[in-house]
């Protein structure tokens, strides 16, 4: 398979050009005009941010892609999925008032809203994974199905399991339903180490089906493995390393099934994609809260090929130097501190991504080989 293709431009701007402009010449180099667009629908696939949270990516970038696809005639909506834990997003309705709260509307996006799975994540359709080895039929949000064109917009940051959070993990995880996201966790269960588990129940807070017990007499948790749905999200809230899953290839399954879920999506229909390393928080946007980045702003990438995309925006990141007063920083000042030279894994060394780009290519989503152009 020959080189793909990826388009980059920095965060550099020149008098009377902002970045939403900038952005729209990078995905017009990129080829994003090849695609016919007249009078369809395009489904324009993003993380609108959980309320708390200011790491998500604003949404003037949004309207800039919007208003491209409308210059080619298209008829785009901004989509997302409900998520599987307790927060902001969890229905339709909850959703899109979390999405307006945080500066997404039809008059600063110009285009319509969809919640992808509709009012109670219950809305999808069974997509046949063309090659998979771990999902046969993936279950996606059907109005990200009944889109004739899709085009993902992805913040690239990192995240507390899948090392970050890039466009194979917007589109694989953000498209499933909510039975779409069980089929993805469902081999991967936490366990809870009892020495250094405090019993303060920030966990308890994140598990939406009872997962977690607290045992009062201890006063200490548990996972309860008949109710765990292995979603991770309880890893991510404990503050004292208590929690990480118990199979060392629960990470890894997740990886796979996600690039699986990748693959559905796009397959058999025009797709185009979108990623800006910028605000790398070392945490999913899926958080209530954003802790410092761990790295600089990088810029602005658009390619047709997903995985070549991640491959660039990940090579990219490890070739940064990592910025002071962050969680990465603090990690690499530690006394007992092990370099696992990759900055997603010195952030949160229970992450694991590699396997995740490796799959990927396996089953055809793209090709990891890739040359930049680079775009002023």
């Amino acid at each position: 398979m020959e080189k793909a293709k990826v388009y980059y431009t920095d965060f550099r701007t020149k008098l009377g050009e902002g970045l939403p402009t900038k952005l729209k010449r990078l995905i017009k180099a990129a080829g994003i005009e090849q695609i016919d667009m007249d009078g369809k629908f395009v489904a324009i696939k993003m993380h609108f941010g959980e309320l708390g949270n200011l790491g998500f990516l604003r949404p003037n970038y949004a309207k800039a892609v919007v208003d491209v696809v409308e210059e080619l005639g298209g008829k785009p909506f901004l989509t997302d999925c409900n998520t599987l834990y307790p927060g902001s997003r969890k229905n339709a309705l909850e959703h899109l008032y979390c999405a307006w709260e945080n500066g997404f509307t039809p008059l600063t996006v110009g285009c319509p809203i969809l919640i992808g799975d509709g009012l109670k994540g219950t809305d999808d359709i069974e997509v046949p994974v063309n090659g998979g080895e771990y999902i046969q039929k993936a279950k996606i949000g059907r109005a990200v199905m009944d889109a004739d064109i899709f085009i993902s917009l992805t913040h690239f940051k990192g995240h507390e399991t899948t090392g970050f959070g890039g466009t194979i993990k917007n589109i694989g995880m953000g498209c499933g339903s909510r039975a779409g996201k069980k089929d993805q966790h469902m081999n991967g269960k936490p366990g809870i180490d009892q020495d250094l588990c405090r019993g303060c129940k920030r966990c308890l807070k994140e598990c939406a089906n009872q997962g977690l017990e607290y045992n009062i007499e201890t006063g200490k948790m548990s996972i309860n493995n008949d109710n765990c749905v292995g979603c991770g999200r309880c890893i991510g809230a404990c503050n004292f390393d208590a929690i990480e899953f118990t199979d060392s290839a629960a990470t890894k399954e997740l990886n796979c099934r996600m690039a699986e879920y990748t693959k559905a999506v796009v397959d058999g229909r025009p797709n185009f994609h979108i990623s800006l390393i910028v605000d790398v928080s070392p945490n999913c946007d899926c958080h209530s809260e954003n802790d410092a980045p761990i790295l600089p702003n990088i810029g602005m990438f658009a390619s047709f090929d997903p995985l070549a995309l991640d491959q660039a925006c990940a090579d990219a990141c490890l070739k940064a130097t990592p910025l002071p007063n962050s969680q990465l920083a603090e990690n690499m000042e530690k006394e007992e501190f092990c370099d696992h030279h990759d900055h997603f894994e010195n952030t949160t060394p229970n992450s694991e991504y590699k396997t995740c780009l490796a799959h990927a290519e396996k089953i055809g989503l793209g090709t990891r080989e890739y040359e930049v152009i680079t775009i002023k």
